[in-house]
């Protein structure tokens, strides 16, 4: 059956390669992108996929805020319902990694717009639908109060720092929606994959994107993530694992996830 997936982050890297393996089962596609023009050079990439589904493109700058909200309202505008959000768009290293009010982008665009994003789907994502949220292997404790003192962090513990955000507010989001909300699922795509921030980060090509987009095509469509709510998925060791410590505390999660709902308040 086929289905109905929005992914951020598609215009290139793994985000356009899961595009491209799940537009050729059929499925219905709305693609995000910060680039209009490259958001339409994806759209005909993708819809040139023999069997290509049905594909709509959205264009927002996780990094502002309140983009994001008008994209979930956007989406909602459009669709009544959806059967999985992959949160994948992401950054490492920036020229200038701070937004226009001071504070570290890699944390709002990897953690915190996700998070609202989120929030703002999770009256058209049912007990049926999935979210499946792009961590990493590097993982590293949280500071997030520097982040809220607007205190600079290198590339490095940012983006560290911001993937086990996102894997410990998955935790915590499927943990106070149980059964009656969607599946939620953080998921490593495999370390060095050949993306463009891996490139930019260090200097070299990368292992095949395609390792990644076949375990974000099976987190959000496949059978074996049906009851994976609140666990971390490991593809460097090709299983469900352990995340960082602090992910299993669910104090520091439901911490966190304050401390996340006091910013966007």
């Amino acid at each position: 059956m086929t289905k109905t997936i929005f992914i951020t982050g598609a215009t290139d890297g793994i985000g356009l390669e899961t595009a491209k393996m799940l537009t050729a089962k059929g499925h219905t596609l709305l693609l995000h992108g910060r680039s209009a023009d490259k958001l339409a050079a994806t759209a005909d990439a993708v819809a040139s996929v023999p069997d290509a589904g049905t594909v709509k493109t959205y264009r927002a700058d996780l990094s502002d805020l309140s983009e994001v909200e008008a994209l979930g309202d956007a989406i909602k505008a459009d669709f009544s319902a959806i059967d999985a959000l992959i949160n994948n768009a992401g950054v490492f290293k920036m020229s200038n990694p701070l937004t226009k009010d001071g504070y570290d982008a890699r944390f709002i665009v990897n953690t915190i717009a996700p998070y609202q994003l989120t929030k703002a789907l999770l009256p058209i994502l049912g007990a049926n639908s999935r979210v499946v949220n792009l961590s990493s292997a590097a993982q590293a404790p949280v500071n997030f109060a520097a982040f809220l003192a607007k205190q600079p962090f290198g590339d490095s513990d940012a983006y560290a720092q911001s993937k086990l955000a996102i894997t410990m507010w998955s935790a915590e989001m499927a943990a106070q929606l149980g059964a009656q909300g969607p599946v939620i699922v953080a998921v490593n795509p495999a370390s060095f994959l050949g993306s463009k921030m891996v490139k930019e980060a260090y200097g070299h090509a990368g292992h095949d994107l395609s390792i990644g987009a076949d375990i974000l095509t099976r987190a959000a469509t496949s059978d074996e993530f049906a009851s994976a709510t609140g666990k971390y998925y490991d593809n460097d060791r090709k299983t469900f694992a352990q995340p960082h410590p602090d992910a299993l505390n669910p104090a520091k999660n439901k911490a966190l996830v304050r401390a996340i709902e006091g910013f966007l308040a």
